[in-house]
């Protein structure tokens, strides 16, 4: 994972379980100026949301083989309301979906397969820090 450093409000967790999936988001935003950490692990997301270590998670639908994101995501709400997630889902269930978006995340997109799909997940992100600075400015 990296250096136990706090992140500053240009922080960014990458939770799934696909280490070509992690590597490739984490490329993409690490060029775009970002500090990137990843894991597969429910337990690391809240302990590093507890630490106020991120500002912005992008999590997979079912990184974690024992919580599924549908459920992880009232939790993360619980721990950080301000916390902006982002869900990165190969799937297409729809209820599964209005299930998670009715919890609060910020974007949807589905997995990318390269660095021009990664594109898109850049562009939520950026989109997604500009809402984190005037949540900050506020409090």
């Amino acid at each position: 994972m990296g250096k136990e450093a706090v992140m500053d409000e240009r922080g960014i967790l990458i939770a799934d379980k696909d280490t070509e999936t992690r590597r490739l988001l984490a490329d993409v935003l690490l060029k775009s100026g970002y500090l990137v950490r990843t894991t597969d692990s429910a337990a690391v997301v809240l302990s590093e949301i507890l630490r106020k270590n991120a500002h912005v998670i992008l999590m997979g639908n079912d990184f974690d083989e024992k919580i599924a994101a549908a459920d992880l995501v009232p939790i993360i709400r619980k721990c950080d309301r301000n916390l902006t997630i982002i869900l990165i889902t190969d799937e297409k269930s729809l209820p599964t979906l209005r299930r998670i978006r009715r919890e609060g995340i910020f974007y949807h997109a589905l997995k990318p397969m390269n660095a021009e799909e990664g594109e898109e997940i850049r562009q939520a992100v950026d989109c997604a820090f500009k809402n984190v600075v005037n949540i900050l400015s506020i409090h």
